[in-house]
Parts: structure tokens; C-alpha cells; sequence
């Protein structure tokens, strides 16, 4: 491991590491059933290790330990990129926004989520999921506020600028979203978008690491 980088794997992430080393190839089954959890609260840890080199998997065979260093070195990168040096430009729009101007908006800018914002604060996330969504269940687009279908606080999960590209990684795949807004909290409690970081910024940095 390199000199310098901190590596942090969680308590669940070691364990995980500990019982594929021992019993390797296992899956992810069985691997629940020996921490006491389920498949599904698993899932996110498993996908992590694998996506970084740690872990990897065969079709009904189970998971088992990398033997690529090349791969286990992403890892370590991957603990010391912070998303202030790759984090996107956020693309906004208000809440009084019609639906149909924000997906012209989605499409033009060519981006899966925008982040609805008012007097600089984040009020809101729009993906394409929920505007697809609002185009099925009919009525006039133009004249629908985007502020109708967005999702609100507490239900945005947010990154800072100083958080690892693991960080965002493991918040992604956890709550099932395609991309995070990265914050800054201002004096007043409330969060300001300066940024934005999604699956394709993660894969690209992947990319470039693995090159």
C-alpha cells in the first residue's frame, strides 16, 4: 500500500474481506447470513469493493479475492481523489420551472438530474425518472411547476467538496440515485449546489486511473 494514502474501509467492509479471504468463493448470500444481514444492505459494500479492484465475481460461483494489483491500486486512488477535483458544474433550474422547459433543460444540457434552486439555496433534485413519470400521468407539461414532482429535503442525499470519490460512490449505489449534489453549507443552515457528481464522473476517473 502506498506511503502517504489513507485508506478507509468500513468496519462492514473489512469483515467482508475477512470471510471472502477465509472461505473464498462464496456469495453474497453467504455472506450475508454470516455478518446477520440481509443481501440487499450488503449490496452497496460488495459493489464498492468490486468496482475498486478488491473483490471480484464469477455467475454462480460467489466472490473471491483480486489477485490484480493494478486493480487494488485503484482503491488507493480512489481514497485520496476528493470530488472538488472532479466535480461538475450543477444545472439548475427554479421551482416556478414548468416541467416541459426542464426536460427541453435535461436534454439540452445533456445531464440526468438537474437541481432546483431559489435565492441560491438547494430546494430540490428533478431526475429523469421523476419527469418521465410526470409525462405519463398526463395533464398540460408547460403549465406544471417543476417544484410539483421534485424531491425535497430530507430525502436528498448530499456530498461536500471534501468527501472521497469512494464516499460518493458508496451513496450512489446505496440509495439507488445517479447523481449526487455537492454542497456548501452556508451560515444559515441551508445548502447551497456548487457542483455535481455522478456515475459518469466516477467512471471516467476509473477510467483515467485504470490507463
Amino acid at each position: 500500500m502506498k506511503e502517504g494514502i489513507n485508506i478507509k474501509l468500513s468496519d462492514r467492509q473489512n469483515k467482508i474481506i475477512q470471510i471472502i479471504e477465509k472461505e473464498q468463493p462464496i456469495t453474497g448470500e453467504s455472506i450475508a447470513d454470516k455478518i446477520g444481514l440481509t443481501r440487499a444492505t450488503l449490496r452497496p459494500d460488495l459493489a464498492v469493493l468490486s468496482m475498486c479492484g478488491m473483490i471480484d465475481a464469477k455467475p454462480k460461483v460467489g466472490y473471491f479475492l483480486s489477485n490484480k494489483k493494478g486493480n487494488k491500486d485503484i482503491l488507493e486512488k480512489l481514497s485520496s481523489i476528493k470530488l472538488s477535483d472532479i466535480k461538475s458544474l450543477p444545472v439548475a433550474v427554479t421551482e416556478s420551472t414548468s416541467v416541459y422547459d426542464s426536460i427541453v433543460t435535461i436534454f439540452l444540457e445533456n445531464v440526468g438530474t438537474l437541481f432546483v434552486v431559489e435565492n441560491d439555496t438547494l430546494k430540490g433534485v428533478v431526475s429523469r425518472k421523476d419527469l418521465l413519470k410526470a409525462t405519463m400521468s398526463g395533464g398540460d407539461l408547460s403549465t406544471i411547476p417543476i417544484g410539483v414532482i421534485m424531491t425535497r429535503f430530507p430525502k436528498i442525499v448530499c456530498c461536500t467538496e471534501d468527501e472521497t470519490v469512494i464516499n460518493a460512490a458508496e451513496k450512489i449505489i446505496e440509495n439507488e440515485v445517479d447523481c449526487l449534489p455537492i454542497v456548501e453549507i452556508l451560515s444559515n443552515g441551508k445548502m447551497k449546489a456548487i457542483g455535481r457528481v455522478s456515475k459518469t464522473n466516477i467512471t471516467k476517473v476509473i477510467l483515467d486511473i485504470s490507463r
